[in-house]
């Protein structure tokens, strides 16, 4: 939150990293509505672990990687974009005129791991006390599912997109905002009541969606533009958890009791099968990868490709804190079939959960169905 001595926006990422945010910057409004869940009045004496602004520093005799890096031993400027960050020793700072959030997300992942705790894409629910996780490409149902297991007993939100996985296997939530989409109005049908901004007929959901993803490197460098076109985009609403599930909790933090990896295949039937940790860690570590936007994906290759934060460094620190995550725990992949709906997949998603945690838990099976209220 904004402090009168300061004019920040401070943020606590579960006691490990703290991110200051100079409340004029442009970047200010989006990192405020995304990193919500984690917003803090309280402004310490100790240097934010992340500090983001608009105002570059100097890097003299920078070298330079054809037109598009320049940098220094602990700093890289993305010429295009106009975005530099600096390493300096365990402080990260990012500045910019643009929105940041894409600069943020693979930096906070790199602080938080070096907090002992790696950043993975999953869907992030609670059952009585243990945390799920089930991580997955975009598309492949996991909004959906949330929304199911949430009719059942015993369930809990911890977030539909980004979570991170600390060494001593617990799960810490990240409830940011949800993006609803078309689909989802059979699966959230609260959140399409009364007057609402349109949203392009649900055939048409997967076009609209990839002419997002082409202009959003460039819509992203203003960021007046960029807010409008996200608050008014017809592809998706932005929702609150608590708008999403009302009167229900939300779950920061519980002991992982299994990881289950979900994705979408060309077969008939969906189907369950067990993996051993090593093939789980390798599939977190590429689907997080592959699934940060494409900026995203730049930073980390940038940082690399100067020696920033070496390739070898990354991958390395990040496994090993999700290789001690997963350690004893059970990792399974749950194929469902490509030509399943959303509706269609998360139903065969949440059934095979109901004959898999019993075991995982050493409970009985579930007995209650849907309707059910949270204990």
């Amino acid at each position: 939150m904004r402090t009168s001595q300061t004019r920040a926006l401070n943020f606590d990422i579960h006691g490990r990293v703290t991110i200051r945010v100079d409340a004029k910057a442009p970047a200010a409004r989006q990192l405020q509505t995304m990193l919500a869940c984690f917003a803090t009045a309280t402004d310490t004496e100790r240097p934010a672990d992340i500090v983001v602004d608009a105002r570059p520093e100097p890097m003299p005799d920078a070298g330079l990687l054809e037109h598009e890096l320049a940098y220094t031993e602990n700093s890289v400027r993305f010429q295009a974009d106009r975005v530099q960050v600096v390493r300096d020793a365990e402080q990260w700072r990012i500045h910019g005129p643009g929105e940041l959030l894409t600069s943020v997300v693979p930096i906070l992942d790199a602080a938080m791991v070096g907090r002992g705790a790696g950043m993975i894409h999953a869907a992030t629910m609670a059952y009585r006390g243990h945390a799920i996780a089930l991580p997955a490409a975009g598309g492949t149902g996991k909004t959906s599912t949330a929304a199911k297991l949430m009719r059942r007993e015993g369930w809990s939100f911890m977030g539909d997109d980004w979570a991170f996985l600390a060494e001593d296997a617990t799960l810490l939530g990240y409830a940011k905002p949800m993006f609803i989409k078309p689909h989802h109005r059979t699966i959230y049908p609260h959140l399409f009541e009364g007057a609402r901004k349109p949203l392009v007929p649900s055939q048409l959901s997967q076009s609209v969606g990839r002419l997002t993803t082409v202009v959003h490197p460039y819509v992203i460098r203003y960021p007046r533009v960029a807010d409008f076109s996200r608050r008014w985009s017809p592809e998706h609403r932005m929702v609150e958890p608590g708008a999403a599930f009302p009167g229900r909790e939300v779950t920061t933090s519980a002991p992982l009791a299994a990881a289950v990896y979900i994705e979408r295949f060309e077969g008939a039937q969906s189907r369950i099968v067990e993996r051993t940790k090593e093939w789980m860690v390798d599939r977190m570590l590429g689907n997080f990868h592959i699934e940060m936007a494409g900026f995203s994906q730049q930073v980390v290759t940038g940082l690399a490709a100067t020696s920033v934060v070496p390739w070898r460094e990354h991958f390395e620190a990040k496994g090993d804190v999700l290789s001690k995550a997963l350690d004893g725990r059970p990792c399974h992949l749950l194929q469902v079939p490509s030509a399943y709906t959303a509706d269609e997949a998360s139903d065969d998603i949440v059934r095979f959960l109901e004959q898999l945690l019993p075991s995982v838990l050493d409970e009985q099976p579930w007995e209650v169905g849907y309707g059910g209220s949270q204990s």
